[in-house]
């Protein structure tokens, strides 16, 4: 199939593919090659628009379909006028590299991410920011209305891999050579693993590492405890030091332990804001609703200022750009670093900034994490519900909260009650068609109260 190089009269987007921070659907049913030239052409308008800019970076994750979408995307660009890069197979933040060593405009990224796989997906971002929110229902707007700006740009296809592993790689600074496993999760990431590896000190253990955009070991979503057990048992019978997995399109972050434990992302900042906040005194940390309070303890006690923020990366992006805060995570792995870095969620470079400071801890993850309280909490829990309920059903469970006292209640996100026991959150997955919900509690018992 060939991609559509004008739309048909009758041309009509579903309007489920607009989320509140990219575009996501069901292959065929919502997303095709159609939509994505049509997306390009909107986008491109707004790219020339806002920022009155004249090329865009565009590369695509290992999904069988994103070729063919990233081709019609380039398409649509394109026929704005505008120059692009392509930059071909890689992960997301390869494309978030190229936005800012290129110099270009705006950087499109054709992925699914963590999604099922009969989803595909389209990320956008502009050189002055995050593309979300209204933006991205402006998009449909311009696709109804047919309101394009017209061009004829140009596509040149750039690799840039070398480099940005280079990028990765100059940030590296191990005081000893340690045993790593990782775990690509046949995703994106893997386009550029072994090179990085190839080049590092240590023993390194591959595994899944081929890209394979039918995800044929497991599904590529490191926050559920399921898909890391191959990194456990690759971690174990290979006694490593660490195991290091990531999501489909490589933005996102997990962790094993030698010893198999997960370590979950809140964590995994609290590791993080020790040494950032070492260079940078007193600095803002932001982390999302979702993260453990454990996590904004130690953000205080080691003399930063924790803030609070909705889930998701482009507001992550967002904030950490207003308050100019050097680090920010979610629990769902997208951890951004600005100190040293670009303030982009990357999770190879993730992996570079733990390995430097694991090896410098003499008793590993032990002397890290050994003095941050003992929670008792549940992982992420994803609650099935009809797309059209899921934000309403929190609200409706805020105001019974409300109505029986049960706890002070914090709805910027959802609802996050807290009490003498501890917090629980529930919240509407804007990539999903989910309620997210997590417990934390000072005791066992407390789970169930």
């Amino acid at each position: 199939m060939q991609p559509a190089l004008e739309l048909a009269d009758d041309f009509r987007l579903n309007p489920s593919v607009l989320r509140a921070y990219d575009i996501r659907g069901i292959i065929g049913d919502g997303i095709d090659a159609d939509v994505c030239y049509a997306i390009g052409r909107a986008f491109g308008t707004k790219v020339i628009r806002m920022v009155q800019g004249t090329s865009v970076v565009v590369g695509y994750d290992g999904r069988e379909t994103s070729p063919l979408f990233a081709r019609a995307m380039r398409e649509g660009l394109k026929d704005c006028g505008l120059n692009i890069y392509d930059i071909g197979l890689g992960p997301t933040p390869m494309t978030y590299y190229g936005l800012k060593e290129l110099g270009a405009d705006a950087a499109v990224m054709i992925t699914g991410s963590h999604s099922p796989i009969e989803h595909n997906g389209i990320k956008m971002s502009l050189r002055t920011g995050p593309f979300y929110g209204d933006d991205v229902q402006d998009i449909g707007a311009l696709v109804t209305a047919k309101d394009f700006e017209d061009g004829e740009g140009r596509i040149e296809k750039v690799d840039i891999s070398a480099q940005y592993i280079q990028r990765l790689l100059s940030d590296l600074d191990m005081k000893k050579p340690l045993k790593v496993a990782w775990d690509a999760g046949n995703g994106a990431a893997g386009a550029v693993l072994k090179r990085m590896t190839d080049q590092m000190p240590g023993a390194h253990f591959l595994i899944h590492e081929e890209v394979d955009g039918t995800f044929p070991n497991h599904h590529p979503d490191p926050t559920v405890a399921e898909n890391l057990v191959d990194l456990q048992n690759c971690v174990l019978d290979n006694e490593c030091d660490v195991g290091i997995g990531f999501d489909g399109d490589g933005d996102r972050i997990g962790i094993v332990g030698h010893n198999g434990v997960i370590y979950w992302a809140d964590t995994l900042m609290a590791i993080y804001a020790k040494e950032v906040l070492g260079t940078h005194p007193g600095a803002p940390i932001i982390a999302d609703v979702k993260s453990s309070q454990v996590l904004f303890d130690e953000i205080e006690r080691l003399g930063g200022e924790g803030i609070m923020v909705q889930t998701g990366h482009s507001i992550l992006k967002d904030n950490m750009n207003k308050l100019k805060a050097p680090l920010g995570g979610e629990l769902s792995g997208h951890i951004c670093f600005a100190d040293k870095y670009y303030g982009f969620d990357d999770g190879l470079y993730c992996a570079i900034r733990l390995l430097n400071i694991l090896s410098r801890s003499e008793d590993g993850f032990l002397s890290l994490t050994g003095h941050l309280p003992e929670m008792f909490a549940t992982p992420e829990v994803r609650i099935h519900v009809p797309e059209e309920r899921k934000f309403d059903i929190p609200k409706e469970i805020g105001k019974l909260v409300k109505a029986e006292g049960i706890g002070s209640i914090n709805d910027m996100d959802g609802i996050r009650v807290t009490s003498q026991a501890g917090w629980w959150l529930l919240r509407a997955s804007n990539t999903e068609s989910v309620l997210s919900l997590r417990v934390e509690a000072y005791t066992e018992d407390g789970l169930t109260i």
